[in-house]
């Protein structure tokens, strides 16, 4: 075997060899995230447990539990009361429920409330929740002027060039929203808006008017209107919004379906527990 051919050999065993441990490192972490999820759903079940117990329940030594607990704890999602030494879920469970459960009630609680609307301006009414950089509608209802209009639900759309983006951007925490608009922003048609002066200004107005409007600033013939969606401490949560083509939505009808729009937010968000 020549020199090059032994270099080759031990190349092609190193590789196997670190493909192995990238295998193991994998597995092992799939494992370490089970066993994490493990200790949650026991601490569900029990309301607290010890190290010892939750080792026996896992089925490992009482350092890899403890090691367990330690990473869910430094994450709010486990806590250890002191005078006891045992543990329970903590507050970033709640947390973490609490945003999941936000959705489930708009979905259940935001479909009278989009329907009536609906109904009453014959558009397409959407509710949109704030997802990392994007407003997703996460419910729709048509109205019977709408038959035609394009599915929304499900799709991620921009913040900058949508009325309820506009909404969900405007109310956000002020660092998170300038690192939104310190990003590129995409043009969709002539009217839209890709200058973050300029788009600052807007949200300005959308704060002080309580809605938000878009005339063709994603779809050419596309209009729409939007106002914020509170939870039961203020925060805004979501928009809902009604959206159509701009021959029905033009200056003449915008001063109405702005106005109810605006009052079908303040329904859902008493619904949601805002103002009691």
């Amino acid at each position: 075997m020549t020199r090059t051919q032994k270099q080759a050999e031990r190349s092609d065993e190193h590789s196997g060899n670190s493909a192995k441990q990238n295998g193991r490192g994998t597995a092992s972490a799939v494992q370490s995230v089970d066993r994490a999820v493990s200790v949650l759903e026991i601490l569900a079940r029990h309301g607290e447990a010890g190290v010892t117990e939750i080792a026996e329940e896992l089925d490992v030594h009482k350092s890899t539990a403890f090691r367990l607990l330690g990473v869910l704890e430094n994450r709010g999602l486990v806590a250890q009361a002191k005078d006891r030494g045992k543990y329970y879920l903590g507050a970033g469970v709640l947390r973490l429920a609490g945003a999941a459960a936000v959705r489930l009630d708009i979905s259940q609680e935001g479909v009278p409330v989009c329907r009536e609307l609906a109904d009453e301006l014959g558009e397409t009414v959407n509710i949109a929740v704030f997802d990392d950089d994007a407003a997703v509608n996460i419910m729709q209802a048509r109205g019977t002027a709408s038959v035609t209009a394009q599915n929304w639900l499900g799709r991620r759309t921009p913040l900058h060039a949508t009325s309820s983006g506009k909404v969900l951007l405007a109310h956000l925490p002020p660092t998170l929203r300038e690192g939104l608009l310190a990003r590129s922003l995409p043009r969709f048609t002539e009217r839209t808006i890709t200058g973050a002066t300029v788009l600052r200004g807007e949200l300005e107005a959308v704060i002080e008017q309580g809605c938000g409007v878009t005339v063709e600033e994603l779809e050419l013939g596309l209009s729409a209107v939007a106002a914020p969606v509170r939870a039961h401490d203020g925060k805004v949560i979501a928009a809902i919004s009604v959206s159509g083509p701009v021959y029905r939505m033009g200056p003449d009808r915008l001063p109405e379906l702005i106005k109810r729009t605006v009052a079908a937010g303040a329904e859902l968000s008493r619904r949601m527990g805002y103002g009691f």
